[in-house]
């Protein structure tokens, strides 16, 4: 998924967003970021005047209208009717990759796009990076990106290495803490169980009465009786 927002020197805003696998809601959705990136631009106390028009492009890798063949659509307001043009303040722009037909000699430029965008693997884009010069450009950035891509998840992987390392020694202690606790609490019940009926043989109730509210009496038993 690609998700780019990016705003015109004259005002204008364009969001991209690439979207590999079906998204049922995917209407809803682009509607949704275009209006709020058009209503969005006004601030209180300014006018109308002030809201330029928004773009929403969706570049699709799978069949979103499936009842056609068209692979590139400009949506606008129109009267539903006529079909005329109402405004193009708020636009959208569809381009589904898996449509894209037989290529052709002297294709335009928007099709050049659409099949760099498609592109799978290097020699494709290599390829595509000879039509003409900005998506030469555009394949030389990509080709940097892809290169500091390598280091950053070399860094990451680092990282996670630390990370488990830190997270198993944290867990390996907690699991220590706990079962030294838990020894404990079985050897002092032990150690009580085993005073009872010591002072049990020896007819010494009130004792255990007592040492049973009194901690600091328990103990003196406990070493009284050699068990603690």
């Amino acid at each position: 998924m690609l998700d780019v927002r990016v705003k015109l020197k004259d005002g204008e805003q364009i969001d991209f967003e690439m979207q590999v696998e079906a998204f049922d809601c995917w209407v809803n959705r682009s509607v949704y970021y275009l209006s709020k990136m058009y209503a969005g631009e006004i601030k209180e106390g300014e006018g109308y005047d002030c809201l330029k028009k928004c773009i929403h492009v969706s570049i699709l890798a799978y069949n979103h209208f499936s009842d056609d063949k068209e692979c590139y659509r400009r949506i606008v307001f129109c009267d539903a009717k006529t079909g005329k043009e109402y405004t193009d303040i708020m636009e959208m722009h569809i381009l589904e990759l898996s449509k894209l037909p037989p290529e052709e000699k002297n294709e335009t430029s928007l099709l050049q796009w659409m099949r760099f965008l498609g592109g799978k693997t290097r020699k494709d884009f290599e390829e595509m990076a000879k039509k003409n010069s900005e998506l030469e450009e555009a394949y030389d950035v990509l080709d940097k990106l892809s290169a500091d891509e390598k280091k950053r998840l070399e860094y990451e992987t680092r990282q996670r290495a630390i990370r488990d390392y830190n997270i198993g020694m944290l867990t390996a202690e907690r699991r220590g803490i706990e079962n030294g606790r838990k020894i404990g609490i079985e050897e002092g019940r032990a150690e009580i169980n085993q005073l009872i009926l010591e002072l049990s043989k020896l007819g010494r109730t009130e004792d255990i009465t007592k040492a049973a509210a009194d901690k600091e009496y328990q103990r003196k038993l406990l070493k009284e009786f050699g068990l603690h």
